[in-house]
């Protein structure tokens, strides 16, 4: 993740919790950071110790939780769902979607030879971390119900769900756990379906990457593909229902349906990086403004810092 930053970004590996608070006031100190920017549960807790006249900034990767953003002056949505459920949270917020990541260079590959699978193989992936809340349990479940003997399933990724996944999966010599992936665009070139089997997600960035690649999809109605999703062509499932994914993959991989296993045009304006960033810096000086942080000089912009979770 850290390679993936701008040049002009500094990174700081605040790794010891207790500490993380104390050590992000001193930096703020120090440079006079003005605007600061919290991510996940440790980045946003360590935001309640930014010095006076600091605006504190989150994106709710989860959903809102009191403990966590209750102090402070903004809150960034990723989907409408979560901005419906902010209570009494008397800061600023702002719905802004998930974009797509820059598309860097990526080497094609040819996956089903690395994996010695036969040419004719079709090929259903996905691609995150190895976590229950991702259901790949339920994928696995219904893949070995339903997915005919030509079909093979591939999963990117690892994560501490793997151990009981490779349990689930045993006695199935078409599935596969390919681990971590460094190439997910690559990855995904292969696949003639993308399913995503989350049980909770809030925006997805893995379907947005499926989608630039043009792949037929199966995805759970959670809380952020449902919203985001509804005007594509994408079939929907209930998270967590073994049977409903089963009849999708059935569905997708019958012999009539081939046909169907081809790229889709997704409409990707929405998704837009350049929009993206272009409202979030808009909010970061609306709430500049509304928090009465130290202005500025006029022609100067206030320096930015990602309070970013690193380590769990």
């Amino acid at each position: 993740m850290v390679g993936l930053l701008s040049k002009e970004v500094v990174f700081h590996g605040f790794t010891i919790p207790f500490l993380r608070g104390l050590r992000l006031r001193r930096l703020m100190d120090r440079t006079g950071i003005e605007i600061a920017h919290g991510h996940l549960s440790h980045g946003c807790k360590a935001l309640a110790a930014a010095p006076d006249g600091v605006a504190r900034i989150a994106t709710l990767h989860v959903g809102y939780k009191a403990r966590q953003h209750a102090c402070l002056d903004g809150v960034i949505c990723v989907n409408t769902a979560q901005s419906t459920r902010l209570g009494t949270y008397d800061g600023q917020s702002t719905l802004i979607s998930n974009w797509l990541p820059e598309l860097r260079s990526a080497v094609s590959f040819d996956l089903r030879a690395q994996l010695n699978l036969p040419r004719e193989t079709r090929l259903v992936g996905s691609v995150g971390r190895l976590h229950l809340s991702k259901g790949y349990d339920v994928l696995v479940s219904a893949f070995r119900q339903t997915a005919p003997d030509d079909a093979a399933l591939v999963i990117a990724g690892e994560g501490p769900h793997r151990a009981a996944l490779e349990t689930l999966a045993k006695g199935d010599d078409r599935i596969r756990l390919l681990g971590h992936c460094n190439n997910v665009p690559g990855f995904l070139r292969n696949l003639d379906l993308f399913v995503s089997p989350s049980r909770e997600e809030s925006a997805g960035l893995a379907i947005l990457e499926a989608m630039r690649e043009g792949l037929p999809i199966v995805a759970t109605a959670a809380e952020g593909p449902s919203e985001y999703l509804r005007e594509h062509p994408v079939t929907l499932v209930a998270p967590g229902s073994v049977e409903q994914l089963a009849a999708a993959l059935a569905d997708a991989l019958r012999e009539e349906a081939v046909v169907r296993l081809s790229r889709v045009g997704y409409d990707l304006a929405p998704f837009s990086r350049s929009a993206g960033i272009a409202n979030v810096i808009d909010f970061y000086f609306r709430i500049a403004r509304g928090a009465a942080v130290k202005a500025a000089p006029d022609n100067d912009q206030p320096r930015l810092i990602h309070a970013s979770e690193t380590q769990k």
